[in-house]
């Protein structure tokens, strides 16, 4: 009898802190990464890489949030657009920061295409009520200065069309430091990931809500 008793009451107690449990799930929000090396921690460990340290930042100063971070090394705009649908559709983020044209770049793939992918992919976001950062780049004089130009009024005109806040360049505090790349000239080591998240942090604060 005691024992058909304690099941009961501990079904009970199970029913009654569903509600809470359910609650404090869903006051924890999701930021979304979708982004290329620069974000993938490319040759580092994952847990040094900008992202990660953002995880901890947002942790410590009591954030509600969480990061989910689907870069991809490698990634262009077109990659990006792709794979996005399932992303939004799995992780359901409230803000989703979108790091992706530095391979386009370097490519010398279409600028058009490439604002059209971002395009598209801001619009996803838009439409399951996600807000959205936009990260900026720059590439390599060398690419001639029609095309850099070209290249980087993509990342003005989506952010204005939309709305959006746009850091201007995400590796500007890292990009003229050789001491912060890593020897293969082009990615940036752990030194520089700090570095590059509070390049990131002023613009993504100003999103972000606080618990309580």
């Amino acid at each position: 009898m005691l024992h058909r008793f304690l099941i009961v009451f501990s079904t009970l107690i199970s029913l009654l802190c569903l509600p809470s449990l359910a609650l404090a799930t869903s006051s924890i929000s999701t930021i979304l990464v979708v982004g290329d090396s620069l974000s993938a921690a490319y040759g580092i460990p994952p847990e040094q890489g900008w992202v990660s340290l953002l995880e901890k930042r947002l942790e410590d100063n009591k954030y509600p949030y969480h990061v989910v971070n689907v870069s991809i090394s490698g990634n262009t705009s077109s990659n990006g657009l792709t794979s996005l649908p399932q992303a939004l559709k799995q992780y359901k983020p409230s803000i989703v920061i979108i790091g992706l044209g530095s391979n386009d770049g370097l490519r010398g793939l279409s600028t058009v295409a490439m604002q059209s992918n971002l395009s598209q992919m801001v619009e996803l976001a838009k439409k399951t009520k996600a807000r959205v950062l936009l990260a900026g780049f720059l590439i390599p004089v060398n690419y001639g200065p029609i095309y850099r130009k070209k290249f980087e009024h993509v990342f003005e005109t989506v952010s204005d069309e939309y709305h959006l806040p746009r850091i201007p360049f995400l590796l500007e505090k890292v990009v003229l430091k050789p001491e912060l790349i890593q020897n293969d000239g082009l990615h940036p080591n752990e030194a520089a990931q700090p570095l590059i998240l509070d390049t990131v942090w002023p613009f993504l604060e100003k999103m972000l809500s606080r618990s309580g």
